[in-house]
């Protein structure tokens, strides 16, 4: 495998093909691919030559800003540093880990501002913690882990991403692909352990093993930065929060993620004020995502149903959860594992969020919960029931069914084909990129 191909690629497309563009800003948590995309895939195939600077590496390239913000001045610091010249027509500047450096940060606005025309792209994943930022001078985009389709094309599996895509149902080709999902659910989709795994000069086990420790190294690089941007103290309350998350799935074996128990994480810390800080972290590294539960009839905006301090945690890469939890790969293959309903969720709410949109919201009322709320093109809320097997009876969809009589509620399960019995559909667990269309 020469080359990790990314979906991101058509957005950065379409934002160089502008007349004129304002600087875009590639955010995402740590090592999703943001300086490949950039470096390996898109700046080569579309630019001249592409002129790095990296600011985590080389904290002294502030020195280029030290003569104010004009473009014209960063251009000529950064052509003296580099000895090499450029061309604005032709050439993409690159700011790499641009939160490690403010005054690359501010210079983003008169780059937008004075020189249009200019390509400029920058990278960062702690740019969530910044005192300031140029809103409405950056265009945003923002990177996640590999996505179910992304980790197919990896693998290269062409023919199976092919009847994907087209949604081509059947027995045979549904094998394969909940057997790429069981894949997915351990190895996750950050690149690292996507190439580990893709190695198939390597047997099974040395394979699964490759993967175990790119996520000890990726956990433990984590740690690292929640020390480095947060201080000592403070860091080991966001790395307690972190490894909560999992434990707290653990503890919830018999029905759907439960609403976050602040009083489980830190000792003697038992309230949202206590641990708004590290989760307000955590959240704004892309490290965890939210999803606020609705206690009423669900209606639009549903923002203004929730609750500040009341909402699911979840870990933004179902693989990272499967290695905290000390998950085998067997594990997965066999379905068997008790805590399969939670891996499945895990994995639905990050697909969800990297291939349809946020926040995102659930449903719950006395017994009755439904794991996610999605808003269709119409304004229609459409309830969605998850489920990590073929079974599909869903007495809490049949609640809700029954109290707010929606047009459509849809259940995700294991099941070979899209299906339809009056109000209720049916689809592959796989197919949550499709909400969509809807």
């Amino acid at each position: 495998m020469s080359f990790m191909e990314r979906l991101a690629y058509a957005d950065l497309l379409r934002w160089k093909n502008q007349d004129q563009r304002s600087p875009i800003l590639i955010d995402g948590a740590r090592q999703t691919g943001k300086t490949y995309l950039v470096e390996q895939l898109f700046g080569p195939r579309e630019f001249r030559r592409v002129h790095k600077l990296d600011f985590r590496d080389r904290p002294d390239l502030v020195k280029i800003f030290s003569e104010g913000r004009s473009p014209s001045q960063i251009i000529t610091n950064i052509e003296a540093d580099t000895n090499e010249s450029i061309d604005l027509d032709q050439d993409l500047i690159f700011f790499d880990e641009v939160g490690d450096c403010q005054a690359a940060v501010d210079s983003l606005k008169y780059f937008s501002e004075q020189a249009p025309h200019s390509y400029v792209c920058a990278t960062g994943s702690n740019t969530g913690l910044l005192g300031s930022f140029p809103v409405g001078q950056v265009e945003f985009l923002e990177l996640f882990p590999l996505c179910f389709e992304e980790f197919l094309m990896a693998l290269g599996l062409d023919i199976l991403l092919r009847a994907f895509r087209e949604r081509q149902g059947g027995a045979v080709v549904h094998g394969k692909l909940w057997q790429s999902l069981c894949e997915y659910y351990f190895v996750g989709g950050m690149p690292r352990a996507v190439v580990a795994w893709s190695d198939d000069q390597r047997g099974i086990l040395e394979r699964t093993q490759a993967v175990t420790d790119v996520h000890a190294r990726l956990v433990e690089g984590f740690c690292h930065d929640f020390s480095k941007y947060s201080g000592n103290v403070e860091a080991l309350h966001i790395e307690a929060v972190f490894r909560n998350v999992p434990q707290q799935l653990v503890q919830n074996i018999d029905g759907s993620v439960k609403r976050y128990r602040f009083s489980e994480a830190i000792p003697r810390k038992k309230r949202y004020q206590d641990l708004f800080g590290p989760i307000s972290w955590l959240e704004k590294t892309r490290l965890v995502w939210k999803s606020r539960p609705i206690k009423s009839r669900p209606t639009v905006p549903l923002a203004a149903l929730s609750k500040e301090n009341r909402f699911k945690l979840y870990l933004f890469d179902v693989g990272l959860l499967s290695h905290l939890l000390r998950m085998e790969y067997s594990d997965h293959k066999n379905q068997k594992s008790t805590y399969k309903g939670f891996i499945a969720e895990n994995f639905f709410l990050t697909e969800y969020r990297a291939r349809v949109g946020y926040p995102i919201y659930s449903w719950t009322q006395e017994r009755a919960e439904i794991e996610f709320l999605h808003r269709g093109k119409n304004g229609d809320i459409i309830p969605l029931e998850v489920k990590s097997g073929k079974r599909t009876r869903a007495r809490s969809l049949e609640s809700y069914i029954a109290r707010h009589q929606p047009e459509h509620a849809i259940k995700f399960a294991n099941v070979p084909n899209v299906t339809r019995c009056r109000v209720v559909s049916t689809w592959p667990l796989y197919d949550v990129q499709f909400l969509r269309d809807l």
